[in-house]
């Protein structure tokens, strides 16, 4: 305060640079030495007023957006702040991009958020935090209606996109919850097999897999195409069912008897007896 004070008339540049430090150095001792929020709160926006321009300045909006976020529980006045601090393109700009889509995902702004997380992807793509921007895109869309499928796809991208992510595990253990949730277990199961290596919880995954094996086996018929185990022919105490006469032979087709049939039986193919050919009709006499 005393520094200000001596600063009061004084209008030069470097009266202006120091002022802005002085009055940062006021507000982070009210934050960080005093705990008194809301005093440091005031002064951090009396830098934004009185120094908009100053390098000093900027630093003092992200601590203000963290106060405001973290002890005075506002988070859309940290979000307010941030936005600011992101149209001086600051060195940080990906990370307070982040925060932003962040901070929209906690007040249940999905729609923002997935946006938000979406910019991150595409503007910054060269960035640490582009696979932690796909994580949260990927959370967003999978809790808006209709979205699902394109959570998957998220999912997917960043486990292909990024092999070595300490989140592509995560990604994919949510991939295979959406898909099990939409009756695809084979795929589910797929995606967490290969999760199984990277996740922290292999165990977890372990019991998910075997569990959906389990609902598979006692939901999946067996003997698909057999017609007696089908219709449960087999099983004791089921009711007799009348199974088809078999076919005849040739020689019951055309009226033989039991024993000519046998004998044709007995006979190799080319020795059995051709059918005789239709008799003619008879004459009709005038």
């Amino acid at each position: 305060r005393a520094a200000l004070d001596a600063l009061e008339r004084d209008e030069s540049p470097a009266a202006s640079v120091y002022r802005a430090r002085a009055l940062r150095g006021a507000a982070d001792v009210y934050a960080l030495e005093l705990g008194d929020a809301r005093r440091a709160v005031d002064v951090y926006r009396e830098l934004i007023r009185r120094c908009p321009e100053a390098p000093d300045t900027l630093e003092g909006r992200v601590r203000l957006a963290s106060l405001l976020h973290h002890r005075l529980r506002d988070t859309r006045g940290a979000i307010a702040e941030l936005t600011e601090a992101l149209a001086r393109n600051p060195p940080q700009s990906a990370e307070l991009a982040y925060e932003v889509a962040t901070l929209y995902f906690e007040l249940q702004d999905y729609s923002q958020a997935e946006l938000e997380a979406a910019k991150v992807v595409q503007k910054y793509e060269a960035s640490a935090f582009v696979d932690d921007a796909l994580y949260l895109r990927g959370q967003a869309l999978a809790l808006l209606d209709g979205r699902r499928p394109d959570a998957e796809r998220v999912f997917l991208e960043l486990a292909d996109r990024f092999p070595d992510s300490s989140l592509r595990p995560h990604a994919l253990t949510e991939l295979g919850r959406l898909l099990e949730e939409q009756g695809h277990a084979e795929r589910a199961i797929e995606a967490w097999v290969q999760a199984l290596a990277q996740h922290p919880s292999p165990g977890m995954l372990q019991a998910n897999i075997t569990r959906v094996r389990k609902r598979l086996h006692a939901t999946t018929p067996t003997n698909v195409g057999d017609a007696v185990s089908a219709f449960d022919w087999n099983v004791p105490g089921a009711l007799p069912q009348k199974l088809p006469p078999p076919a005849k032979t040739s020689a019951e087709a055309v009226g033989g008897t039991k024993e000519e049939a046998e004998e044709e039986a007995r006979q190799p193919p080319e020795a059995a007896p051709s059918p005789p050919p239709p008799s003619a009709p008879a004459e009709v006499q005038p």
